[in-house]
């Protein structure tokens, strides 16, 4: 049984103090830093974007839908826009499903 007494001592006597709190930090911090300016602040700048772009919609305009859907905007609403896909033909969807406003005149040099 004394085997076991002296290995327990062993343990408790070799123990060594571990790093500084602040240097553990420090490549966390790093990571946080580089994950901000590489994903997070892009996304925002975009999302701000889009938002500028819905908010000057105008009765008119070429627009591509995120379906892929091609038009022209005949009518606004504040939540909802309604979009002339062919002739007689309308559909009305949100106004973030507009992807891009297209120059005028595309959608008569794609027929």
């Amino acid at each position: 049984m004394s085997f076991l007494i002296s290995d327990a001592a062993a343990q408790t006597a070799g123990a060594a103090p571990s790093g500084g709190g602040l240097a553990s930090l420090i490549p966390l911090v790093l990571i946080f830093g580089a994950m901000y300016f590489l994903m997070i602040r892009p996304q925002q700048k975009k999302m701000k974007m889009h938002q500028a772009m819905v908010e000057a919609l105008g009765k008119g305009d070429e627009v591509t839908t995120n379906g892929g859907i091609l038009g022209k905007i005949i009518s606004l609403d504040d939540s909802f826009v309604s979009v002339e896909i062919a002739q007689n033909v309308t559909i009305k969807i949100q106004r973030g499903a507009i992807a891009a406003v297209l120059p005028k005149g595309t959608i008569k040099a794609i027929k």
